[in-house]
């Protein structure tokens, strides 16, 4: 059934229900489904950062590990989490498609978090108690413990590999690029969509935070396993409206036969008369709602693989469109590596920046305290206003002047937030450097349980900041990797988005682990337990060059990016084409 007999309710994308059916737009998609993938994002992140937050105190306080060992910890679980999608992507694009994909890894991440809270709650399960002053001399939590809290964070890191590319995806297939109304929708959907991720990051970074510092881990850990819960519930709740993508085979074999054949035929003559390469006819594509890509001229090299020639094997001869689907996923692995830096600024929020307010004065008002991690709830209220002012005023403001509907390119918007990154690292490292001299000043260097008398809110210019960056860098990083992936490999364009941040947090890693050897030999360490010995300015000003070369480097890749042509001017392409044949006929 091709998209001209099913009518004008249909949608023109090729999405389904469930059964493989066409569906329309009046009954399924569009924000009425989108509704229950807000809210269950919400839900799902209230889970996540309920765990990852605090995760740092836990491992300080309750497994008794180091500055440096729990950070790492901290940076690495996160990475996996964040580099798991890749999997998650393949499954869906290859195999099971993305709702069935995202149910069951559900059930992969519930089951983690339930062995998580376990793990914190029973006895013998959970580490023993210490209560002396020093915590190496402290009773180390057994093999066994370990090994079921490390067993259930690594199983809930699985389970996000299903949800995190997925989601999303599911999110913006439910507005169908074909018609103008709903194309106008999806501009605002990654913005929105990153509201509602901060919007459940804010009551974990307050709410729970608190209650793991002040009522205990058994609960502060059973909320979020709760609120994981109603957020599949919710987002099964919607099953009835979704539209669904169908699997289009794997991306990565896709783009490995168009390695391979072009390889294959590197010393073949090129041609730049179309008729020599390789391309399905309209209809095939028009059947699975979708349309051939347009050659373009960047990595030509790439375009042998459909020049008819040798064998028709797959791996041997590609379409053209396999060529440029492979094109466009190659095109931005340079944008890929360049986020890699910041999403290393990411990884302090919930580390070092946390670690630094545990030395500084937290009471508020009585007998009340801030929880350190809590300042990272900044982050998500200045993120939140951000998006809003971003999405209501700037976005008006810039368009009349640029003429784009998002008001400024994606890569731009990349750009701000780049900018910012250096700025907060400079800040950080000034902050740091003043609270340093109040610990030199009231002779609290060598000490480690005595709090500074300096507010924890000196550390609010940092968080703020940061905030403000992600509404800029994040938002647009994770509309630029789904926008410019090709139809048939949009989970895997996710995927670049969630393994730039698994990528920034081994990074981080691997840089805590070396800074801190390094200049452990060479005098006063830059990364000590005891943070006030330490010199985390100078760790922070690192950053700041690393973060100047880091974008230096972008305007160079800027400079040479090719947008992907809109999937709808393939349409535009095949109006003409069918006008210039009806003229010819009248002829």
């Amino acid at each position: 059934m091709t998209v001209e007999e099913v009518g004008d309710d249909y949608t023109k994308d090729g999405t389904v229900d469930l059964r493989g059916n066409p569906v329309r737009r009046s009954i399924r998609g569009r924000w009425k489904a989108c509704s229950f993938v807000v809210v269950y994002e919400v839900f799902e992140r209230m889970a996540y950062y309920g765990i990852s937050s605090n995760l740092v105190i836990y491992m300080t306080t309750k497994l008794h590990q180091g500055t440096v060992n729990s950070s790492n910890n901290v940076t690495n679980w996160v990475g996996t989490s964040w580099l798991t999608p890749i999997l998650g992507a393949y499954v869906a694009d290859a195999h099971l498609g993305r709702y069935i994909t995202f149910v069951i890894s559900c059930a992969i991440y519930f089951s983690g978090m339930l062995v998580l809270t376990l793990s914190v709650s029973i006895p013998g399960i959970k580490p023993p108690e210490c209560s002396t002053a020093n915590a190496e001399d402290c009773k180390k939590a057994s093999v066994l413990q370990l090994a079921v809290f490390f067993g259930a964070l690594y199983t809930l890191a699985i389970g996000t590999g299903g949800t995190k590319p997925n989601i999303s995806t599911i999110g913006a297939d439910q507005f169908d690029v074909f018609d103008p109304k709903e194309k106008t929708q999806k501009l605002s959907f990654f913005n929105w969509w990153m509201f509602s991720i901060f919007f459940g990051t804010l009551f974990a970074n307050t709410v729970l935070v608190y209650v793991q510092d002040n009522v205990g881990w058994a609960l502060g850990y059973g909320l979020p396993t709760i609120g994981l819960a109603i957020s599949i519930s919710i987002f099964l709740m919607g099953t009835p409206f979704y539209r669904h993508k169908l699997p289009t085979g794997s991306p990565f074999t896709k783009m490995a036969r168009v390695i391979v054949a072009s390889l294959r035929k590197a010393k073949e003559p090129m041609t730049h008369d179309v008729a020599h390469f390789h391309e399905l006819p309209s209809l095939e594509y028009e059947r699975k709602g979708a349309f051939p890509i347009q050659p373009t001229p960047s990595l030509r090299f790439l375009d042998r693989a459909s020049l008819k020639s040798g064998t028709t094997h797959k791996w041997n001869l590609c379409t053209i469109t396999e060529v440029e689907e492979t094109k466009q996923m190659l095109r931005m692995l340079p944008v890929l590596f360049i986020t890699f830096v910041p999403s290393m600024m990411i990884a302090q929020i919930n580390t070092l920046f946390v670690k630094q307010g545990t030395t500084l004065d937290r009471k508020i008002t009585g007998n009340f305290s801030i929880p350190p991690a809590s300042l990272g709830g900044f982050v998500t209220l200045s993120m939140l206003i951000s998006i809003v002012i971003y999405d209501r005023v700037f976005v008006k403001l810039t368009r009349k002047f640029t003429g784009n509907p998002r008001g400024v390119t994606l890569l731009q918007r990349m750009g701000i937030g780049l900018v910012f990154h250096i700025v907060i690292m400079i800040v950080a490292s000034g902050t740091e450097r003043y609270r340093l001299n109040v610990a030199a000043e009231h002779g609290l260097i060598h000490q480690t349980k005595v709090e500074l008398p300096l507010t924890i809110f000196a550390l609010l210019p940092q968080f703020v900041l940061m905030g403000m960056a992600d509404s800029f860098l994040e938002v647009a990083k994770l509309e630029f990797f789904y926008d410019q992936a090709p139809e048939s490999m949009k989970s895997l364009g996710t995927s670049y988005s969630t393994t730039s941040l698994a990528v920034g947090n081994f990074m981080s890693s691997f840089l805590l682990s070396t800074v801190s050897e390094i200049t452990k030999k060479r005098g006063r360490g830059w990364i000590l337990n005891n943070l006030n010995e330490s010199r985390l300015d100078y760790y922070y000003l690192f950053f700041a060059a690393l973060n100047l070369v880091n974008f230096v480097l972008f305007l160079v890749v800027v400079r040479f990016y090719v947008y992907r042509a809109e999937v709808t001017d393939s349409v535009d392409v095949k109006e003409v084409q069918m006008k210039v044949k009806d003229v010819k006929e009248n002829e």
